[in-house]
């Protein structure tokens, strides 16, 4: 069990991706002075119930991610911009509510044992499926991304989908709930056959209907 400051958001942080931040609220100027200091993780966690800022603090869900700082830049009147990776999922068993922030006593949740081969077997069938989806928005012009930069090992892989997909903030908690990776895979599977139908649908509505001519005679 570690203790850890607890920052709740409207997005959900995977193992291995991403976070930029803002920091302008005097509570979490403090916080994150904690951990720029203390050189301590965060925590992550998806908002169950109220607001992101200037409120009272929100109610998380039970089961978020840490996050690593990794670049900071000092603003006037101590605002930050803080970029952080995500580095393992945990459970929250209590809340500490005597400081301006949350502080979490939490455990850490590694994904249940599985044979190597199997999620490999499981990346591999994920895999083509992610690439189709990134490709349509790739030759859209809707993002930049080398897909030859896309990790081989099957679990990176996985949460750097999970992070992509334009899905309902609740089902990507869904899926940072999981705790099998080859079932983690196969719900991000099925998740992305359904948007790449939807995104070759939606592109091919946008494409030039071409010249059409009307006639009065």
């Amino acid at each position: 069990m570690i203790e850890l400051p607890l920052f709740p958001l409207n997005t959900v942080l995977f193992p291995g991706t991403p976070v930029t931040l803002h920091i302008f609220e005097e509570r979490y100027k403090k916080m994150f002075h904690r951990c720029i200091t203390q050189q301590e993780p965060f925590g992550v966690v998806l908002i169950q119930r109220g607001l992101e800022a200037l409120g009272p603090i929100a109610e998380p869900f039970a089961i978020g991610c840490t996050a690593r700082i990794t670049f900071v830049e000092e603003l006037d009147g101590g605002r930050l911009n803080v970029i952080g990776v995500g580095g393992e999922r945990f459970r929250i068993n209590s809340v500490n509510r005597d400081q301006d922030y949350l502080v979490g006593s939490v455990e850490i949740l590694p994904l249940d044992f599985e044979p190597q081969q199997n999620l490999l077997l499981a990346g591999r069938d994920l895999r083509p499926w992610v690439k189709q989806y990134l490709k349509l928005l790739i030759d859209a012009d809707l993002i930049k991304l080398n897909l030859d930069s896309l990790p081989y090992d099957p679990l990176e892989f996985a949460y750097l989908s999970a992070h992509f997909l334009q899905t309902p903030i609740h089902q990507k908690q869904e899926l940072l709930e999981v705790n099998r990776g080859t079932q983690l895979m196969e719900n991000i599977r099925g998740i992305y056959q359904r948007e790449v139908a939807l995104l070759r649908s939606m592109l091919a509505i946008k494409e030039p209907a071409g010249d059409s001519q009307a006639s009065l005679n």
